[in-house]
């Protein structure tokens, strides 16, 4: 049905700069699928080098095509992604933009979520129908790109933050870990929480439990080659149904949101914790309130949490769809309702929320 603006006045400064900002938008999304492919083919790490380099001189380092090549770069330099000196034709990628782009280990490391920008955007036939029919999409019916990319944007985080302040946040958690605890990672993923824990604290054991098991598959080979996999068991199970009790610690990270049920799951919580354990419960940094929120990082959040994570919880039982910007009070909430107690914001990143709950 076509709708009559000539009823709706237009103000001409205010449709400008709207104008901007959609051309500012569209060329963002219509770049992230060169970002995913300067970072599968290796044309940012090879920037990162340091070197000045030509179209000619990148393809051939990168083993490519220099006309696919030269236009890429094009579109990096329209970008401000990489710098274009005109007078020798080089580019060059400076170290802060490395830093985001090409540094597997630092904390802004950002292609993670540009695979699952790509996901999403594969999803979104999937996502339409079910605006239609209020059905869910499960987590395991996305592309593949969305479990490694989910690991590679989190994992800057954690390997950042959970060793060094996350864990040193809760009360006597990092002691008895360094003593020998047994911990639980429930919605492990990939493993990268778990194994960075198992390195970290050689004397405690560990179990990584995820109801995907292409994930579980992946989690076990990256243990081993991490050289912890006699230290670590990964299973498949869902958080309502993970085995074992007298945890020490059981950690959530990123996934509470995503489920079904998570007051079930904060019951399983409880019934498997030891009389001391606690509960280390990682979430995307949100306000409580939307306009709190309408903010660069709520932007992102509240995107995945459209064609991802409300999506993966309307697709369980109970489907309470709690999304990925839920907030404290609607978290505290599950965790009252569970009966548990103990309930303490422990520490904060601007991206992340950690939260110590205890029975």
């Amino acid at each position: 049905m076509a709708i009559d603006m000539a009823t709706r006045a237009v103000e001409p400064d205010r449709l400008n700069a709207f104008v901007g900002k959609i051309l500012g938008d569209l060329g963002a999304a219509a770049s992230a699928a060169l970002i995913i492919i300067g970072d599968k083919l290796g044309l940012y790490r090879e920037l990162a080098r340091g070197d000045a380099l030509t179209a000619a001189e990148l393809a051939a380092r990168t083993g490519t095509a220099e006309r696919y090549v030269r236009e890429w770069l094009a579109n990096q330099a329209a970008s401000g992604y990489v710098d274009y000196d005109p007078s020798t034709q080089q580019f060059s990628l400076p170290p802060e933009r490395a830093f985001m782009l090409a540094d597997e280990n630092s904390p802004l490391f950002i292609q993670g979520a540009f695979q699952m920008v790509e996901a999403m955007m594969a999803a979104e036939p999937h996502i339409s129908e079910r605006f239609r029919t209020g059905k869910g999409f499960g987590w395991h019916e996305h592309e593949p790109c969305l479990f490694e990319g989910t690991e590679r944007f989190f994992r800057p985080g954690y390997n950042a933050n959970l060793i060094g302040s996350w864990l040193p946040a809760l009360d006597g958690v990092e002691a008895k870990l360094e003593a020998g605890a047994k911990v639980a990672d429930v919605g492990c993923g990939l493993g990268a929480s778990t194994i960075l824990m198992a390195q970290a604290f050689p004397n405690s054991v560990f179990y990584g439990f995820d109801y995907h098991a292409g994930s579980i598959e992946l989690a076990r080979k990256r243990a081993q080659a991490a050289g912890v996999a006699d230290r670590i068991e990964f299973a498949v199970a869902t958080a309502k149904d993970f085995p074992g009790t007298n945890y020490d610690l059981i950690a959530y990270f990123d996934c509470l949101h995503d489920m079904g049920d998570p007051v079930g799951a904060a019951k399983h919580v409880r019934g498997a914790l030891a009389a001391d354990g606690v509960w280390m419960l990682v979430e995307p940094f949100a306000n409580d309130r939307l306009e709190d929120n309408c903010n660069p990082v709520g932007r992102i959040y509240y995107a995945a949490s459209t064609m991802l994570c409300t999506p993966g919880s309307l697709a369980q039982e109970v489907g309470l769809a709690l999304g990925a910007q839920a907030g404290e009070a609607r978290l505290r909430s599950v965790v009252e309702s569970a009966g548990l107690g103990h309930f303490r914001r422990a520490t904060e990143t601007p991206f992340n929320i950690v939260y110590e709950i205890k029975p």
